[in-house]
């Protein structure tokens, strides 16, 4: 099947199709969009004025405490056009709305077929969803759509049940699994206990979602070498935000997740919203092109990324970003150390006496972030409780403070009864 997206074309292609999009976009928004409106006026913005992507900077960027309350003035359809409602999990702050036509339905499928295509996907292959695919989840129905485009198989069995999921493998025999990763470490653990050889199963590749298998260099991350380690399946990142209606998907190189220019345009900027460097930390600040119901400009996603601009050896030119560093909301200071949710998860994930955990941050009576680790230890003794503490003390430099909790305990305050999917990091600071 031939690709049909915009990463292969050169950079001056790119960019004048861009820019006429950006046009269109402004056009669009001055008419329709009652927050921009506002903004252009507040501002004394000239959208006329705006006519490359370099003139976008400036427009001032737009975040999401900005979506969070006014969220009905960035919608620039009548209701009557509105055909789908989705909403963001709120790990942030309060769930955000975000309305969807039937051009941005269609738009939303285009990404995910690229997305599985430029992660080997194929119409000859079946895609087990081990995902929500209701509760208001853009995912589910994204990766839906884009699978259909293709012309593969969808087996929609959503999340958990792992003696369902290898009962549905061993019965429809589908080739890929889209999950989140560490539900596929539970599927591996479920299978040793069950006596099944999960590399003799049909499963070949899975598309990791949600949580990060990938560090910062490309290497596979503890949760990504784990799965690996017992399982012979080939690995694909993806970052992806409701806001956005698009994916960043690594292809089968494993070298971050490909733009697609045709969709959004994409900005990484620092502190004083100024562009930073290829392998420089920045803030990912999204301008959506093609959105009718809800689109956004030089939104401010509050994910910490890099970006890498040589050409792909898969033939692809346009940038990679990295896996999600950590929410700039989310950063925790403790202790002197500034630490970032997805370190802290590394470092769970890879000892042996932790089987499950969820970490809670919250300010003490001075205002300082406290750390609270929620562990289930592989047993009670002493001598585990010391390897753990050890542990920590030595890779962290300083010791949060730990409590021991069972496997239905963890379950309760992961899966609260509106969430999507597994809470590892609940924020608690004023």
């Amino acid at each position: 099947m031939i690709p049909t997206e915009k990463s292969y074309q050169q950079a001056h292609e790119v960019t004048l199709m861009q820019e006429q999009k950006l046009r269109d976009l402004l056009a669009y928004l001055n008419q329709h969009s009652p927050f921009y409106k506002e903004l252009f006026a507040k501002h004394q913005i000239n959208i006329h004025e705006i006519k490359t992507i370099a003139d976008l900077s400036s427009v001032p960027t737009t975040t999401k405490d900005d979506l969070q309350q006014r969220n009905d003035d960035f919608l620039c359809v009548p209701r009557s056009k509105i055909i789908e409602y989705t909403s963001t999990s709120g790990t942030l702050g309060r769930p955000v709305t975000i309305a969807l036509t039937e051009s941005d339905l269609d738009r939303l499928a285009y990404n995910e077929y690229n997305s599985f295509l430029c992660a080997d996907g194929s119409a000859d292959d079946t895609y087990q969803l081990m995902l929500t695919l209701d509760r208001q989840f853009m995912a589910g129905i994204a990766y839906y759509l884009g699978i259909r485009r293709i012309g593969a198989g969808i087996i929609r069995l959503g999340p958990g049940v792992p003696a369902l999921q290898w009962e549905t493998i061993r019965r429809l025999k589908p080739t890929a699994i889209v999950a989140v990763p560490s539900f596929i470490l539970k599927l591996i653990q479920f299978a040793k206990e069950a006596g099944i050889d999960i590399n003799s199963t049909s499963v070949k590749k899975a598309i990791c979602i949600g949580e990060n298998i990938r560090n910062n260099d490309f290497s596979l991350n503890i949760l990504g070498k784990k799965i690996n380690e017992s399982w012979d399946i080939k690995l694909y990142s993806t970052y992806a935000s409701t806001e956005m209606q698009t994916a960043f998907t690594e292809c089968g190189e494993g070298k971050g997740g490909h733009y697609q220019p045709e969709l959004v345009i994409v900005e990484l900027l620092d502190e004083n919203d100024q562009h930073v460097e290829p392998g420089t930390p920045g803030e990912v600040t999204i301008t959506t092109l093609g959105v009718e119901g809800m689109p956004l400009l030089r939104y401010k996603t509050g994910d910490m990324c890099m970006y890498f601009d040589e050409p792909c050896a898969c033939g692809r030119i346009s940038l990679r970003l990295s896996s999600i560093m950590g929410r700039k909301k989310q950063m925790i200071k403790f202790k002197g150390t500034t630490l970032y949710p997805p370190a802290l998860f590394d470092l769970l994930n890879e000892r042996e006496e932790i089987l499950d955990f969820v970490i809670e941050v919250y300010s003490n009576d001075i205002d300082m972030d406290q750390v609270l680790l929620y562990l289930v230890p592989a047993d009670d003794s002493e001598e585990c409780d010391h390897r753990i503490r050890a542990y920590l003390q030595a890779r962290l430099r300083v010791s949060p403070h730990i409590k021991y909790v069972t496997i239905e305990e963890i379950q309760k305050i992961q899966f609260s009864e509106a969430s999507r999917k597994a809470i590892k990091f609940i924020d608690k600071r004023a």
